[in-house]
């Protein structure tokens, strides 16, 4: 290995020594991932040595092993190496088989890993690894904590849209607050490549005939509708293939309404959804993602029947609209709304007669008339907004292709007193939750409470970071980040009898053990003016109520560059197939106040067994290229 290091820099050194630079230089070369805080540390102790301040090739070794080298890695590749230099290939087949828990590996296992990962052509010939191979594999994502085999689509996606939860955002123009933030048209194309399957739209009525797209009432700013249906054309299947969904909050007049449905249709041309897929005029059941590959879906109000829409695609139906109460629709921003629905499932009425009917309108509350453009209504094929009345009026009248949308407060008022009636309606409804309209911060709400009972499309504020959207981005790494997750089998299942809080045979528990080794390059303290941080790291389960848990490590005292903490957290977890974990790395500035430093959430049911690598994202959602934990997985 002395050789091939030479080999590899001498070059650099043609013309003398280097400086941080050029050190720099070198290591990016080389592949190496480094944090610059904790590099200029580690040059300026070696340069301490002598004077100046440029470094020889013996001094450039050291660097390179300060950094690279870390001794948990060491203390694992001897235990296995017959000589203590080199790893056969049988040895790495033992480590991989009883370190890693890969049953399934054989000695190709083992050889592709030392082809693909041993740098030395000497040692690689000879079918072995030397500790250089050893450290790039065990930082590779082979040895990551999240499953390579989810990196994919691995699920089912042939089940009904109803049954996997999809990734949802709301306000997805804004890329601030929602009082004064501007629209930006950034907010759709951010969500897009992120994986988010269903994008809410905020239509109203623009000069020349032009609907745009803001918050209204508000001082956001504003941008053409047209422009945001391009946007989402260019960038709709980038991440996924799985069918998008435009929620549409629509505030514009027939006319405007009539140049929205010209819009979509000319700019989305094919990939616009607008006549059932197989034909059919009764539709008996949503149809798939796998069968919706490609699609765009459009979810807004819809008047009449599916049949009289086909009927009038034959024909030019321009400028006609028809009048639809309010009281059958449900509008995303008016809490008179949500109160209204409180007081109506509190006592449901009982109607026979046409099975469309809605409970008469309390008293005191007007009800708007809106006029729909049949242009845009036509749109709409298996998401249709319908009012949410109560859970019992959904099962005697609403239709499959129906959607609810349900502010937080309702919905948390729904968890609490009928969370089996909950269960049941998101088996068989697609369910939106959207943020309470006092949020004018555009702060998020737990999303995990509205999983627990199935609901579909839980909607965060996307451009807010902090844990809720961590949870949102944790969940939807699962299914290869294509924004659909399969519901777990009890979610799915009309005649269940789980319920967050009593998961009764549900239950398939799971013992977990984490051993958190060490940390590596973590992110300095912001109050450090070198690469100091005194750094903890707390372990976190979101799931069921009895699953919620949390657990912290000790802090240790100025070092963010190779902290060492070898200490071991046990979970019990009854519904592992709803659970998240959360590892959260934290700088103790002082006994009350922590800095966040980086974080990463994944699904329980991906966490690979074995010693795993954790990267770190910062509080922007941005990987942070260089940081990362080092635990021991094991559960049975």
């Amino acid at each position: 290995s002395h050789t091939w290091f030479w080999n590899l820099i001498q070059n650099d050194f043609k013309t003398g020594n280097i400086d941080l630079d050029g050190c720099m230089r070198l290591l990016e070369k080389m592949q190496i991932n480094f944090d610059e805080e904790h590099l200029k540390h580690i040059f300026k102790k070696t340069i301490d040595k002598h004077a100046g301040d440029i470094i020889s090739m013996d001094d450039f070794k050291a660097v390179y092993q300060a950094l690279v080298h870390r001794p948990e890695f060491q203390e694992l590749f001897k235990a296995y190496s017959t000589d203590g230099t080199f790893l056969p290939d049988g040895q790495l087949l033992k480590f991989l088989v009883k370190e890693q828990f890969q049953t399934e590996a054989n000695e190709t296992t083992a050889l592709e890993i030392i082809m693909k990962y041993e740098p030395i052509d000497e040692v690689r010939k000879k079918r072995q690894m030397s500790f250089e191979g050893f450290i790039r594999y065990m930082n590779s994502e082979e040895c990551s904590i999240f499953k390579s085999q989810h990196r994919t689509v691995y699920q089912d996606m042939t089940k009904p849209l109803c049954d996997y939860f999809i990734s949802s955002s709301h306000n997805t123009y804004l890329v601030a607050d929602q009082l004064m933030g501007p629209s930006h048209l950034w907010g759709y194309t951010r969500a897009l490549l992120k994986g988010c399957r269903c994008l809410e739209i905020d239509c109203w009525d623009g000069n020349n005939n032009e609907p745009l797209v803001y918050h209204g009432h508000t001082l956001t700013s504003k941008i053409p509708f047209r422009s945001v249906i391009h946007v989402i054309d260019k960038y709709a299947f980038r991440s996924s293939a799985y069918p998008l969904v435009l929620s549409l909050e629509n505030h514009c007049s027939a006319k405007q309404q009539e140049v929205m449905a010209d819009c979509l249709k000319t700019i989305l041309g094919d990939k616009l959804l607008c006549t059932p897929i197989d034909g059919e005029v009764d539709i008996t059941g949503l149809p798939s993602p796998e069968a919706l590959k490609f699609k765009v879906l459009v979810k807004n109000k819809k008047v009449g029947t599916l049949e009289e829409s086909l009927l009038r695609m034959d024909d030019d139906y321009h400028g006609e609209a028809e009048e639809v109460s309010d009281s059958d629709f449900q509008s995303d921003d008016e809490d008179i709304e949500d109160v209204l629905s409180i007081q109506q499932s509190r006592s449901p009425t009982k109607r026979r007669g046409d099975h469309r009917s809605t409970p008469p309108p309390q008293k005191k509350t007007r009800v708007k008339k809106t006029k729909i453009a049949l242009a845009l209504s036509d749109l709409v094929v298996y998401t249709k907004s319908q009012k949410f009345v109560s859970f019992e009026h959904s099962l005697q009248h609403q239709q499959c292709f129906e959607n609810n949308s349900i502010a937080e407060n309702l919905a948390r008022k729904l968890l609490r007193v009928s969370a089996k009636e909950f269960i049941s309606h998101t088996t068989r409804f697609l369910t939106r939750i959207y943020p309470k309209g006092t949020r004018m911060r555009s702060s998020n709400f737990y999303p995990q409470d509205f999983w627990n009972v199935g609901c579909q499309m839980v909607a965060l504020n996307f451009q807010t970071p902090g844990i809720q959207m961590e949870l949102q981005d944790g969940k939807f790494l699962d299914n290869g980040g294509c924004g659909y997750v399969l519901k777990p089998e009890f979610l799915r299942d009309c005649n269940t009898t789980f319920t967050p809080r009593n998961v009764g045979a549900y239950s398939r528990p799971m013992s977990l053990s984490i051993r958190l080794i060490s940390g590596h390059q973590l992110p300095p303290s912001s109050m450090s003016k070198t690469n100091k941080a005194d750094p903890m790291v707390e372990i976190e389960i979101y799931g069921v109520p009895e699953d919620q848990a949390r657990k912290r490590s000790s802090v240790v005292k100025s070092n963010a560059l190779c902290p060492r903490w070898n200490e071991t957290f046990s979970f019990n977890i009854q519904v592992p197939e709803l659970a998240l974990i959360r590892f959260c790395v934290e700088d103790e500035v002082s006994l009350v106040n922590k800095e966040f430093l980086g974080q990463y959430t994944l699904p329980v049911m991906s966490l690979n067994t074995g010693y795993r690598n954790i990267p770190l994202i910062s509080k922007d959602g941005i990987k942070l290229e260089s940081a990362s934990l080092f635990a021991h997985v094991w559960y049975y």
